[in-house]
């Protein structure tokens, strides 16, 4: 591949070499998760440090996705495709192996070098594999299994714009120990592309400035262990631009996370209506992933500035910059359990009858938002509240 051209890892291990914990994020496409195989195959021998991979030591390697199901028939297949026939150097693999190994198979839920003849037969197969796959939701089933000499992680796609699993985090937490046993001489890379910024591994890593964090940066989180760092990384694309960017190039946000690495947001519905501090008849507050919300619900009758010819009634939601007064009637929902009967913890769930409202309205689609951020952060919101 050529130099500079795309993501390399060397910034992040030079910033923070001795980190048990690499994470990367950014466009797609970029070269991250290229960068983090590559290294479990050749290793990282760039820079001041290095960190041995298969051919430099048999340091095996783990491939974590979140479902079993991201690695059936060509997605696990194909999974170092781009080592066999990469566009910028051919068979990387035979270049570096000087022709004993010339391609990867996968079987059984791991993948092994083989040297294939010129009609696509397998002549010789390594004695091991040099990696092994991993699921988040079939976790229970590796539990007995031994793995000591994977020594790199790769935890792909970690962000995602969809619903996390229940606990998500402590059954990542769960997949590593299975995999570390007693042992401090592995590393976990983590790599996602821009699609949320609202991720539980953020809160629970304790990651409080990522969704603030500048691209081309890298920041560094201590903890009260020694010995436990996290190195962040938000990565830009080192090229100019890709040569498939073009395709990307309509007026949407949401395609930024492809074409520049911004991070992901949809568009949401804005307040279409002025409204009156006496038209508001209740406000509840959402807090979330360090998010407080000021939710209203307003009762709009018809009169000559709105122009409505029908009452309406919907919920506005925005930003609030000072602290909840909690009165002990006024409903708040958040993450904490809390047995006080105005806070709950799922939206999604109702269980009184302004709940039960509240919920209505967002099934009706008469929600609006003072913007698209908050948008996000109500999604979010409601996503959580429905797995937890």
């Amino acid at each position: 591949m050529k130099k500079g051209k795309y993501y390399t890892l060397r910034n992040i291990i030079d910033k923070a070499p001795k980190s048990p914990y690499y994470m990367i994020i950014g466009e797609r496409s970029n070269g991250k998760t290229f960068s983090v195989k590559h290294l479990g195959l050749f290793g990282f021998h760039e820079g001041k440090n290095e960190i041995k991979g298969y051919l430099d030591d048999g340091s095996q390697f783990a491939i974590l996705r979140r479902f079993d199901e991201d690695f059936k028939g060509k997605r696990a297949v194909e999974m170092f495709s781009d080592i066999i026939t990469n566009k910028e150097e051919g068979n990387i693999l035979e270049k570096r192996t000087k022709g004993k190994w010339n391609d990867i198979q996968y079987w059984m839920g791991s993948w092994w070098l083989v040297k294939r003849n010129e009609k696509g037969e397998v002549e010789t197969k390594d004695s091991q594999p040099f990696a092994f796959k991993f699921s988040l939701t079939s976790m229970i089933h590796d539990k007995s299994i031994s793995f000591p000499n994977v020594r790199n992680i790769l935890f792909d796609e970690f962000l995602t714009s969809g619903y996390y699993l229940p606990d998500e985090f402590v059954t990542f937490m769960n997949v590593l120990s299975t995999i570390i046993r007693d042992r401090k001489d592995v590393r976990i890379f983590m790599c996602g592309n821009t699609v949320n910024k609202y991720s539980p591994y953020f809160a629970d890593m304790g990651l409080k400035h990522v969704k603030n964090q500048k691209k081309g940066t890298i920041d560094v989180y201590t903890y009260p262990n020694p010995n436990l760092t996290v190195a962040v990384e938000y990565s830009d694309f080192p090229g100019k631009k890709k040569d498939s960017d073009s395709y990307f190039a309509f007026d949407n946000s949401k395609l930024k996370m492809i074409t520049t690495g911004d991070w992901e947001i949809s568009i949401y519905p804005h307040l279409p209506y002025r409204y009156m501090p006496t038209d508001i008849i209740y406000n509840y507050f959402i807090q979330f992933d360090g998010e407080t919300l000021h939710c209203e619900i307003i009762n709009l009758n018809p009169n000559d500035e709105n122009q409505l010819k029908y009452p309406v009634q919907f919920t506005y939601i925005h930003r609030k910059t000072t602290e909840i007064k909690d009165d002990g009637t006024t409903l708040i929902y958040q993450q904490e359990h809390d047995p006080r009967p105005n806070h709950s913890r799922r939206l999604a769930k109702p269980r009184s009858r302004m709940e039960k409202m509240i919920f209505s309205f967002f099934q009706k689609e008469l929600v609006f938002y003072q913007d698209n951020e908050i948008g996000e952060v109500v999604r979010n919101f409601i996503n959580w509240s429905m797995t937890n």
